[in-house]
């Protein structure tokens, strides 16, 4: 079971401010211990959404929107993917992600990934799993 725990953006991130030495030894750490339980698949911080931009689809229509967007609270900062054998392991690891922005409100998001396995078998699920690998 994969999940991903999302970083949600606050102002101070969204200016493009960096973290200090604690926070990166904090998660530093954090990353360790997921590394070492053979857990971690991938994390990395996101740039403020003024370096991004959003296509939005409409009436059959791709329209591209750049940033920056205006509701923090919907915003991503960063992620941690990882791979446990079950949810309840996923919200451990996810009680002890550290605080992404000490000395303010914050919140980070787990939502687990859907594998392959979970959709009926067709042409187009093989071609996906041929595509991605016998990982998923």
């Amino acid at each position: 079971m994969r999940f991903m725990i999302l970083v949600r953006a606050t102002p101070d991130s969204e200016t493009g401010m960096m973290p200090d030495e604690s926070l990166l030894a904090s998660m530093l750490a954090y990353h360790e211990a997921l590394a070492k339980a053979g857990v971690l698949l991938d994390a990395n911080g996101l740039h403020p959404t003024s370096k991004g931009w959003r296509v939005q689809y409409s009436d059959g229509q791709r329209q591209v929107i750049d940033g920056p967007f205006a509701e923090t609270k919907e915003l991503i900062a960063g992620y941690t993917l990882i791979q446990v054998r079950s949810r309840e392991e996923a919200m451990q690891w996810a009680l002890r992600f550290p605080q992404p922005f000490p000395g303010q409100p914050c919140e980070i998001e787990v939502r687990q990934l859907f594998e392959l396995e979970e959709f009926e078998p067709s042409k187009e699920v093989e071609r996906f799993r041929d595509l991605t690998g016998p990982t998923r």
